[in-house]
């Protein structure tokens, strides 16, 4: 039972492992290709080179030949002369030594002459090796035959320097020389001329096979290059086709691929990652899509509870606004009454005017207190309203000296108050007032130690201004960029809360600027310590 189920289990392996022998990697028949042009390629080389080395050879015998053939005419034209020269001497009855001091020169060059064509049947011999004993046997007949030509001429100037021989003898010698050189000497160069014309004819039967032989390897080359390309690279080409609109495919985010894995190479090797990865996208998309699902439902109760929470929010923000506006008009109903009655009392006598001046002062402080209360509950609500007009940044500094200056003298604290000119400016004079007004407190709380505060005005080539300059420990650099944020306070415990970005959102709803600078500039610090520097300016306005 059990040999039954694994039998089909069997086969499959089987099959697969045969799948994997037939297929070899792609790489080993790139390889294998690669060397097969690799070896028609130096089969190629290798045939013109052998090809030509045996044209040249053939072409330096064929030239030797030519060399040897002009050798045996120079030997011809000397012989010649050695003949008219020895008629001639014959003719003058010269005879014995004095014929053969005539001949001599002659006879020198003939021997040179003899002597070079030695040389060159000698080196023939070794040169004819490769074309076989017949061409060798040849050139040592050529030796042969030019031995005897030399022992014919040395005989016959022999027998011309004798001294017992008449002139009909010497002629007859002449003309016996004469009648036995000239077969010999046209022998050898008709055998020159024979073996020439069969070196020139084998140079041109190897041109032949040459020639056939590079049609031959070119036709085999094409085959194998047209092979090459329809039987592996063209395939290969159209299975990474294949594997390329199945990538465009996944970037559409169609995961519907199904590759075949059908054989086990490289590319193969892709087809199965190429189709596990899509599995994978295709699970992974599934799973990422019940997350958005859920996260949308998440996002939608969580905007629910939102809508209701600002709506609650809304609600106690008006509920604010409207006990801000209530605690107002139960408050100034009262001050208004103390107002009246401070004026009234003014009114008495000289005696009760400095009491009830004081108190309407005081009422009249407290004013705008609540005027800063009603002011600062409309910003916090996005409803900042500002009664921009022409003010006095002069007056506004010494409104601010009198409010503060009792908070000063408190904490131990001198307020300097630096005099100036008149600095007309376009601004709300509540907003700025209030927001010097918290610098200076800001000041009060945070550099208290320094034990000084100046309150200077600006006045600069087209702008105006105020500075609140403090002698205390400074603020760090990395925290400055950051001071003007709500709710912002640094590392080193030393910041403004919401006083900052509330007086920066003044002073730029106003078209001014405002800026922070620590430290100090020891020509503009008031004491030893870093101190802090914050500066508003706004354009200057011409009354």
């Amino acid at each position: 039972m059990i040999s039954e189920q694994i039998r089909p289990l069997r086969r499959r392996i089987g099959r697969r492992g045969m799948l994997r022998r037939r297929n070899f990697s792609l790489k080993a028949r790139l390889g294998a290709g690669g060397a097969l042009l690799t070896a028609g390629t130096i089969l190629t080389v290798a045939t013109l080179y052998f090809g030509m080395t045996a044209v040249g050879d053939r072409l330096e015998m064929a030239l030797n030949a030519e060399t040897r053939i002009s050798r045996y005419s120079n030997l011809s034209t000397q012989v010649s002369t050695f003949l008219v020269v020895s008629t001639e001497a014959i003719q003058a009855e010269l005879t014995g030594p004095d014929l053969g001091d005539r001949i001599a020169p002659v006879v020198r060059d003939i021997a040179q002459t003899f002597g070079l064509l030695r040389a060159d049947l000698e080196k023939a011999v070794i040169q004819v090796e490769a074309l076989g004993l017949d061409a060798q046997s040849r050139f040592g007949t050529q030796s042969l035959g030019l031995a005897r030509m030399q022992a014919l001429l040395e005989s016959t100037i022999v027998g011309l320097s004798g001294r017992d021989a008449d002139k009909d003898q010497l002629r007859a010698r002449i003309n016996g020389f004469a009648s036995s050189f000239d077969p010999l000497l046209n022998q050898a160069v008709n055998a020159e001329l024979l073996f020439r014309n069969d070196i020139l004819a084998g140079v041109e039967r190897l041109r032949h096979r040459l020639s056939l032989v590079a049609v031959l390897i070119g036709a085999l080359s094409v085959c194998i290059a047209l092979a090459f390309y329809f039987g592996l690279v063209r395939p290969q080409f159209l299975r990474l086709d294949r594997l390329r609109d199945a990538a465009r495919q996944i970037g559409h985010e169609n995961y519907a691929v199904a590759l075949p894995e059908t054989r086990d190479d490289e590319i193969g090797h892709l087809y199965a990652e190429t189709n596990r990865m899509a599995q994978a996208l295709s699970q992974r998309e599934a799973t990422v899509r019940a997350d958005r699902d859920a996260l949308n439902e998440t996002i939608l109760q969580r905007t629910a509870e939102l809508r209701a929470a600002n709506a609650e929010l809304a609600r106690t923000d008006e509920n604010r606004r409207r006990f801000f506006a209530d605690i107002g008009h139960e408050l100034r109903t009262p001050l208004t009454v103390i107002l009246m009655e401070a004026q009234i009392g003014v009114k008495q006598g000289p005696e009760a005017d400095p009491a009830f001046t004081r108190i309407g002062e005081r009422a009249e402080r407290l004013n705008r207190r609540i005027d800063d209360l009603l002011r600062v509950a409309r910003s916090e609500s996005g409803e900042l309203a500002l009664d921009v007009q022409q003010v006095d940044l002069s007056v506004i500094l010494t409104q601010v000296q009198e409010e503060v200056g009792a908070e000063c003298d408190s904490a131990g604290m001198m307020l300097e108050l630096v005099p100036g000119p008149a600095l007309p400016a376009m601004a709300d004079a509540n907003w700025l007032r209030q927001v010097t007004v918290g610098l200076v407190r800001n000041a009060i709380r945070h550099a208290r130690e320094g034990g000084a505060i100046r309150l200077e005005p600006i006045a600069e080539p087209g702008v105006v201004g105020i500075t609140v300059l403090d002698n205390g420990p400074g603020v760090p650099e990395a925290e400055q960029d950051h001071l003007f944020d709500r709710f912002v306070r640094g590392a080193s415990s030393v910041g403004f809360g919401i006083g900052l970005a509330l007086a920066r959102w003044v002073v730029e709803a106003q078209e001014g600027q405002i800026a922070l600078q620590s430290p100090v500039a020891r020509a503009e610090a008031i004491g030893a310590a870093t101190g802090t520097k914050v500066s508003i300016r706004f354009p200057r306005r011409e009354a």
